[in-house]
């Protein structure tokens, strides 16, 4: 089987940059399954910059390369007189543009396919369903939006119900949604694949020596949380919640990584509390930095007002941390028991504080939360997307 992906992101080689990281490890693990991927990334030209803002990175650096030994990314970069100026509006226009440049990049290629899987509805659903009109293989999207979406479905947007209507299998990434989806477009055949996380890229390592090189103290108790600095991840709760605590016990660290535009306005947030020794932003985390926090922390946390599933949730579960987080989006379904975590609602940093003491205190066993967490390996999790292709193929 050969499949063609497509993102509206992509990592950079050496994850550089991570945007969608998450599609680049499902991406891994399928290429185990399949013959061969080739992930193409419409890029109009000028949306480094964009992006580098948004993320807070130095600079982004699109350029095409192999990896698995099967697997072909391809930054397809075009002239797009509407970015920046929209992305939402002149969406007709947006995807003329944009089909126009990967099919010519298609031909000039011979990329050949036996089925397209969209990242995203819009634009790359719906650049999607317009390859799928051209050359007549199945089309699987997943839909990774919280937000957009419900507002989307709500104003009734006649763009994703076509979309969805050309769309063989929509795999949705909670369960949540499931029931909203169908009922704005019952012919629409919707699967629940949560995300995942691959156990290489987080390996054990012991909570000393992994603090002895990010020079955490041992003598404290720390709180690590990752996610752009943005209003809906709830960072401003995080820290309100931080003032609370530490009026209960003063050995506590909470360590925010993760870069954004907020990051000057939660600094602002830190020095008025006076949080400034409790509350440090670390700014964008490499990899190689990444399994040195997860294994120093004691507990994760995500105060997040919304999200689809996250995958840094399984990525915190699979090194064994207890996670503490907000009852939004799929991580209900994923936190199903207090053995694996403490849940809170949204925008509530007085619960959020109290779960927080509460898991400090408790005796939690990493082991089992490990075990839990395997079966959202990304291992896992592309076996159960191969099910999904193999059906809209026979379809």
């Amino acid at each position: 089987m050969k499949v063609l992906i497509l993102a509206n992101d992509f990592p950079t080689k050496n994850n550089e940059y991570t945007g969608l990281i998450f599609v680049k490890e499902q991406v891994k693990e399928l290429s185990k399954l399949v013959d061969e991927i080739n992930v193409v990334v419409p890029i109009p030209r000028g949306i480094e910059k964009f992006r580098e803002h948004q993320y807070g990175v130095k600079s982004i650096r699109y350029e095409n390369y192999t990896m698995e030994g099967n697997v072909n990314v391809y930054f397809v970069k075009y002239w797009n007189p509407l970015f920046p100026v929209t992305f939402y509006k002149f969406r007709k226009e947006w995807l003329y543009l944009e089909r126009r440049a990967v099919m010519r990049f298609l031909k000039e290629k011979g990329i050949k396919f036996d089925i397209i899987h969209a990242h995203y509805s819009w634009p790359c659903g719906a650049l999607g369903v317009k390859l799928k009109e051209k050359h007549h293989f199945p089309l699987v999207i997943t839909e990774h939006t919280h937000i957009t979406l419900r507002k989307r479905i709500r104003n009734n947007d006649k763009l994703l119900k076509w979309i969805w209507r050309n769309t063989d299998a929509l795999i949705r990434v909670n369960k949540l949604d499931i029931d909203m989806i169908q009922n704005f477009e019952p012919t629409l055949k919707v699967y629940y694949i949560p995300n995942g996380y691959t156990p290489r890229r987080l390996p054990h390592i012991e909570k000393e020596y992994a603090r002895k090189q990010i020079n955490v103290p041992l003598n404290k108790k720390v709180l690590f949380s990752l996610g752009r600095l943005l209003d809906y991840k709830g960072h401003k709760y995080l820290i309100k919640a931080m003032s609370i605590v530490g009026k209960e016990r003063d050995d506590v660290m909470c360590f925010i990584g993760g870069s954004g535009p907020l990051r000057t306005k939660l600094q602002e947030q830190i020095d008025r509390l006076g949080l400034q020794d409790h509350v440090k932003l670390l700014g964008f985390v490499p990899d190689d930095q990444l399994a040195l926090w997860m294994n120093a922390a004691d507990i994760f946390v995500l105060p997040s007002l919304s999200e689809g599933n996250p995958t840094v949730m399984f990525e915190a579960l699979g090194v064994g941390l207890p996670f503490v987080g907000t009852t939004v989006g799929g991580i209900p379904e994923i936190i199903t028991s207090k053995d694996y975590g403490l849940l809170c609602p949204p925008a509530d940093p007085k619960c959020l504080a109290e779960k927080i003491l509460i898991a400090f205190e408790k005796e939690w066993d990493k082991e089992k939360i490990r075990k839990y967490a395997e079966q959202f390996t990304w291992e896992n999790i592309a076996k159960r997307v191969l099910d999904v292709y193999r059906k809209a193929i026979t379809l």
